[in-house]
């Protein structure tokens, strides 16, 4: 969203800061806060500038970090420099002097001795312990918001990573007592699950939440933002402007940048401009679809198939057993051993941009969410399959 439209859920803010804080009833989102919503439309925004700022002005020392922003690092790596981090300021003036005089340790209350750099580490303190001791400097219970979590997944050190998030929540959190709140937000549903769903995962059990997306209150305001700077424009059509918002995939950067340009002097527009925002919304929709459109006929045979099961199944796919074999034997035409399809998997994952996405446990997903809509809508409408139509002509 544009830095100079800044629309605050303060509401959503609110509800969310009670029920992680455990002062909401029928809620264990003080037990971790899992929020999915897809991607550009407006998580980030809501994490950093409306939930955390409600959490410290609560008195909560907010640890934010955002996995996806250095995908070249080790996600493990990540959450421990951010918990290191959040500790250095906490640490005193005696563990400030011992680091300009180049000690690699330094002591906390005269009992805890840490190296921040090495949170994690086999030779430094566990995550539960730098988080507790984060808790005890600050004397403030500690908030960790971690978006694009499900990235965690995709190494080792991610995933045991969790598992240790998960240690330090019961270890710090009594009943009536929150000490360390956890939340986890990310744009794909699918892979968010793979936190919760199985025995094997750290936060088994708990459930996702879909994040509410921006709606009329959104439009009212941006409507609101209109009238203000032209006048002549007044009533703004909210409910076309909603329609093309939803046009957009209610995702407010394309949003804004489309109604920038319907706005401009320059757009050579007649009349009302809310007509030329609902075709762009259109055009966009049609541009996006030719796109996914064109990537899959780009597929071999046997890769479609893999990612067609994929879509089908979300997260029941099961790439290797003898239902996914017969189904892609029944749509290319000859029988397909787990090699294959695996080569197939993979000939996926490296493609630029990524088809599939993999997690350190060979549990394997659509890389963007994007497309289950796609094939959802296409399959309720009849079209599915895509088609090369320049080879159906050739029929």
């Amino acid at each position: 969203m544009s830095s100079l439209i800044r629309f605050q859920r303060l509401a959503l803010a609110t509800q969310l800061a009670d029920a992680l804080l455990g002062q909401s009833v029928f809620t264990d989102a003080h037990n971790g806060l899992f929020l999915a919503a897809p991607r550009r439309t407006g998580k980030t925004t809501f994490l950093q500038h409306d939930l955390k700022p409600e959490l410290e002005r609560r008195g909560v020392v907010v640890v934010y970090l955002d996995l996806w922003a250095d995908q070249r690092r080790d996600p493990g790596d990540l959450i421990a420099e951010a918990i290191g981090k959040a500790l250095q300021p906490h640490l005193g003036l005696v563990a400030r002097t011992a680091r300009k005089a180049g000690l690699d340790k330094v002591n906390l209350a005269g009992a805890l001795s840490i190296d921040t750099s090495k949170i994690g580490k086999l030779d430094g303190i566990t995550l539960p312990e730098a988080l507790k001791a984060l808790v005890d400097a600050a004397k403030a219970p500690v908030a960790l918001i971690i978006d694009e979590a499900q990235h965690a997944l995709t190494s080792e050190a991610g995933d045991t990573a969790m598992a240790a998030l998960k240690s330090a929540r019961d270890q710090l959190n009594s009943p009536g007592q929150i000490k360390l709140m956890l939340v986890m937000s990310g744009s794909d549903r699918d892979k968010l699950l793979r936190l919760v769903n199985t025995n094997g995962a750290a936060f088994y059990g708990s459930e996702i939440r879909r994040m509410p997306e921006l709606d009329t209150d959104f439009i009212a305001h941006i409507a609101h933002l209109i009238e203000g700077q032209r006048p002549e424009l007044q009533p703004v059509d909210q409910a076309q402007l909603y329609e093309a918002f939803q046009g957009f995939g209610c995702r407010p950067q394309f949003f804004m940048e489309r109604l920038g340009q319907v706005l401009s002097p320059l757009s050579g527009i007649q009349g009302r401009f809310e007509p030329a925002l609902l075709n762009a919304a259109r055009e966009r929709q049609l541009e996006e679809e030719a796109q996914m459109e064109s990537e899959y006929l780009g597929l071999k045979p046997l890769e479609q198939a893999v990612l067609w099961r994929m879509l089908e199944q979300g997260s029941r796919f099961r790439p290797y057993d003898a239902e996914a074999c017969a189904f892609y034997q029944s749509k290319i035409g000859k029988k397909v051993s787990p090699q294959q399809a695996q080569n197939a998997l993979e000939a996926l994952r490296e493609r630029t941009p990524a088809l599939v996405w993999k997690s350190s446990r060979r549990e394997y997903a659509v890389d963007d969410a994007a497309m289950h809509r796609w094939f959802d809508q296409r399959v309720k409408a009849g079209i599915w399959p895509p088609v090369d139509r320049t080879q159906a002509s050739l029929i």
